[in-house]
């Protein structure tokens, strides 16, 4: 790493409410980082826990407030305004960043300046922090994003003037903001791969993405995302949405059975897909594979940690 007054600034931001039992990990997993050249924020929500004796302990090395906001977009969006990093990155109140990543990420940044957000691969960890998988990344390929989010948010980071340039988070989002600023930042700039662990993607009771009441109004924002910036809806995002409209009726009015809900599932998607699309697109007829059918019956976010 070249001398410290030549390597860029890099922001870190931490949205938080309610997370004591996580935060303190968080904090240590960036304080501990060898780049030096970092600054720190944590934007809270105006916690009840005990999160705010936590923050207090790290005052001469973290910038905190804690006020209450319009939940987490507007909190990240919040922070990122009080930054002032040449890169940019957040990680939530339960997820880490691995040893050594801020160094690797902003090495890459500064020998291709042409690139504007890079990504890394992200373990799954249950809630005591063990290893249970990892997310489904890939090689950057911008025609697939529409069909997967492969771009893990904690092992994202991404240059502050892309992401203003693309017009910050989308406070009207609760579930994809990460994944429509994505889609924004690289409709115009360069991304790039970075095929090494990067981030640990804590998921446990309270967590979004396992929350089974929050499962269809993700599911449809994920669809409606996608149809946005692509004027396209995937029969997989098409099939996700419907499976979880087709498994509240069933709870609603049948004993539980799955291949009724899968066969309600196909039958709404069928409907939805040429109601969104009008045409078969050439994409969704190769997803028809064996390996995609065996994970149709799968919970949204069972199928989220296979793929």
């Amino acid at each position: 790493m070249q001398a410290q007054k030549s390597c860029p600034l890099i922001s870190i931001i931490t949205p938080s409410y309610n997370q004591a039992d996580f935060i303190e990990e968080t904090i240590q997993s960036i304080l501990s980082q060898d780049y030096p050249h970092k600054e720190y924020i944590i934007v809270d929500g105006g916690s009840t826990d005990e999160t705010i004796s936590i923050l207090k302990k790290y005052n001469q090395q973290v910038t905190w407030i804690s006020e209450k906001d319009k939940g987490q977009t507007d909190a990240i969006n919040k922070g990122f305004r009080m930054s002032k990093g040449e890169i940019l990155c957040w990680l939530n109140s339960d997820d880490v960043l691995l040893p050594g990543v801020i160094t690797k990420v902003v090495e890459y940044f500064m020998t291709n300046p042409e690139v504007k957000l890079v990504y890394g691969k992200s373990y799954f960890t249950d809630k005591n922090g063990d290893i249970i998988g990892s997310y489904p990344t890939e090689p950057f390929n911008y025609n697939r994003l529409a069909m997967f989010n492969f771009i893990s948010q904690p092992s994202a980071f991404f240059t502050r003037d892309a992401f203003y340039r693309a017009g910050e988070l989308d406070e009207s989002l609760s579930y994809t903001m990460d994944y429509d600023l994505w889609i924004r930042i690289i409709k115009n700039s360069k991304a790039f791969y970075l095929a090494e662990y990067l981030s640990n993607n804590r998921l446990h009771t309270a967590s979004k993405t396992m929350d089974d009441i929050q499962a269809l109004p993700n599911s449809k924002e994920t669809l409606e995302t996608a149809f946005k910036h692509y004027g396209w809806a995937p029969a997989n995002r098409v099939y996700g949405y419907c499976y979880q409209v087709a498994e509240n009726v069933v709870k609603k009015y049948f004993r539980m059975s799955k291949p009724l809900t899968i066969g309600i599932a196909v039958f709404l998607s069928l409907i939805k897909y040429f109601q969104m699309n009008k045409y078969i697109r050439a994409a969704d007829i190769k997803m028809l594979n064996w390996q995609y059918i065996k994970k149709m019956g799968l919970r949204w976010n069972e199928y989220y940690k296979t793929y």
